[in-house]
């Protein structure tokens, strides 16, 4: 355990972490390593045993009272010696007093519990292969035409806690396609699809109603095409859970989300789409 070398990672470096984590299958997109580290640079940790790099952990701080921990992998033959705790310990220290979030394998679940993570419920990503519409639903807008500050103010029912720099990269990020719907002057539902290692993936998917989701996830097939598609769900929105179903998607993966305190009132029901397991 002495020789592990713990430190942030550099500029650049968080594709590192984003290439582990395809190599565990957890398919990451494309543009993901240069989103995820715009909240908070310093929340990427690198674990490292004479100058090779062994763990790895993020904890990004979103503002001042909120932090979503992901990314925590040991590579298989430096398990078991105790680096993984190390370099846990690092993360859950860069939150300080903030609440801490995570979506973790479910297998998982008791020895996070002995750091203080309670579960809130499961989210559960569906998947599958689906053609895509001749043409979008009428009405939706791309959504970088939709005021950053409209789309933040929506995020806000869904997330808990600002992350404006976030999303305006997410939005813009190459190869990112954002689609939004309005309704009576106001923002209804949106949501973007990314090219991933394997197919495409849509989050976040926000929506008043199941009929606004239906529409954007349909405009973003239209504006994407057919093929691979993963949508990862909240099992406690059994609206989200009826709409991957009736296009097709079947379970094949799920994560406990877990929080180590309360966090501020979020609509649920308004989820149908979680932006992504390392961030929240």
């Amino acid at each position: 355990m002495s020789d592990l070398q713990i430190r942030n990672m550099r500029p650049g470096e968080t594709s590192l972490a984003v290439d582990w984590a395809a190599a565990e299958g957890w398919n990451p997109g494309l543009a993901d390593a240069s989103c995820f580290a715009v909240p908070d640079a310093q929340g990427f940790f690198l674990g490292e045993i004479d100058g090779e790099p062994v763990a790895t952990v993020s904890c990004v701080n979103y503002g001042e009272t909120f932090a979503f921990l992901g990314f925590y992998i040991v590579r298989a033959a430096f398990r078991g010696a105790g680096h993984g705790l190390r370099i846990w310990n690092a993360a859950i220290a860069h939150a300080g007093s903030r609440v801490i979030g995570l979506d973790g394998v479910v297998a998982q679940q008791d020895n996070y519990k002995k750091s203080g993570f309670r579960l809130a419920y499961a989210n559960i990503r569906h998947g599958g292969t689906v053609a895509a519409p001749p043409s979008p639903p009428a009405g939706v807008v791309a959504l970088e035409n939709i005021p950053l500050a409209v789309v933040e103010a929506d995020d806000a029912t869904v997330f808990p806690a600002p992350r404006r720099a976030f999303l305006r990269a997410w939005i813009d990020a190459p190869g990112h396609i954002g689609r939004a719907l309005m309704r009576d002057g106001r923002l209804a539902a949106w949501g973007v699809i990314r090219p991933c290692r394997t197919g495409r993936k849509i989050g976040p998917l926000v929506a008043d109603d199941r009929a606004g989701a239906d529409t954007i996830l349909r405009a973003l097939l239209a504006s994407a095409g057919s093929g691979e598609v993963f949508l990862d769900v909240p099992a406690i929105n059994g609206e989200a859970v009826a709409l991957a179903e009736s296009f097709g998607l079947t379970p094949v993966f799920e994560t406990a989300r877990m929080y180590t305190g309360p966090i501020r009132p979020l609509q649920l029901d308004r989820i149908f789409g979680v932006t992504s397991f390392e961030l929240g």
